[in-house]
């Protein structure tokens, strides 16, 4: 069983010819809603590829809320420890994505601010049932570090996808399994501005140094640096032509974190990984756009 601790929100997406400046109005946009939060994304990208997930969250007692617990059902998640917060909302991301696929993104957390240690009933059963655990920053950073040492004390691989990004201390980091930054990320965590393969490689020591196992940095259309038993590997992407990679990032760790509850080597599971995140960025939305598993190349 993949155990995924996260964020669920409902995603407020305007389509657009560029990102607006500060102080600035553009027209003619886009819009359309999609269920979203990086733990959700990543929850139903893993379930969606194949995974036995378990999804803890928590979610507003409102419309938002009760239509993503629906939608995770549909996907075969099981939902049984999503809790619900009586005085605050579900999680909304304003999203703007432009003609180059990028994006900006702002979150109002809600109910997912409010994910506490003591909410966690149930987690030392789930972890003890749980192959992989997969767990990301838009939660309390304290359930985050609960949630890490208690799997890390039974032998349960970590996967951290330091999202968004801040600095962690080394303690916490010397639990971790397997870690996957992006370049920012890898930034804030290694000081090293990561431009290309070589600054990719120096930042992977550092983090590496601090006491994780593994190191992914994933490079969008460039692929993915694996840093694995003193050894760099280079995994390149298929070449795609992308839309929106709002979630491209939430499918990777989705897909690598089935990959390896199947018992697939570090480079074979970020191989599909990275097939399945450029998939995603060949459509719009967040959970919308995660493939399906007979779309995948299987390494």
């Amino acid at each position: 069983m993949i155990l995924v601790v996260g964020s669920s929100n409902t995603d407020m997406v305007i389509k657009t010819e560029h990102l607006p400046v500060a102080g600035e109005t553009t027209l003619g946009g886009v819009f359309f809603m999609n269920p979203g939060g990086k733990g959700a994304n990543q929850a139903v990208a893993a379930a969606r590829l194949g995974g036995n997930v378990t999804f803890i969250c928590k979610i507003g007692n409102d419309i938002f809320g009760r239509q993503s617990k629906q939608l995770f059902e549909e996907e075969g998640i099981n939902t049984d420890h999503i809790l619900s917060d009586p005085d605050n909302p579900s999680g909304v991301a304003l999203i703007t994505v432009d003609q180059n696929a990028e994006n900006c993104i702002v979150v109002a957390s809600g109910a997912n601010a409010t994910l506490s240690v003591n909410d966690l009933v149930n987690i030392e059963q789930l972890i003890d049932q749980a192959k992989i655990v997969l767990i990301q920053l838009e939660i309390p950073l304290a359930t985050v570090v609960h949630v890490v040492q208690m799997a890390a004390a039974k032998g349960v691989k970590v996967v951290l996808n330091p999202a968004p990004a801040c600095s962690l201390s080394d303690a916490f980091l010397s639990n971790i399994s397997v870690i996957t930054p992006n370049r920012t990320e890898a930034e804030i965590l290694s000081g090293i501005a990561v431009n290309d393969i070589e600054s990719a490689k120096k930042a992977a020591q550092i983090i590496k140094g601090k006491g994780v196992e593994t190191v992914i940095i994933t490079l969008g259309r460039e692929g993915a640096l694996i840093f694995h038993d003193n050894e760099f590997m280079h995994t390149h992407a298929p070449v795609v032509e992308a839309i929106d990679t709002t979630a491209a990032g939430d499918v990777f760790n989705g897909a690598f974190a089935v990959a390896l509850s199947e018992n697939k080597s570090i480079q074979d599971a970020v191989t599909f990984a990275c097939n399945a995140s450029a998939i995603s960025v060949t459509r719009l939305g967040a959970q919308s756009s995660a493939p399906s598993r007979n779309e995948i190349f299987i390494p």
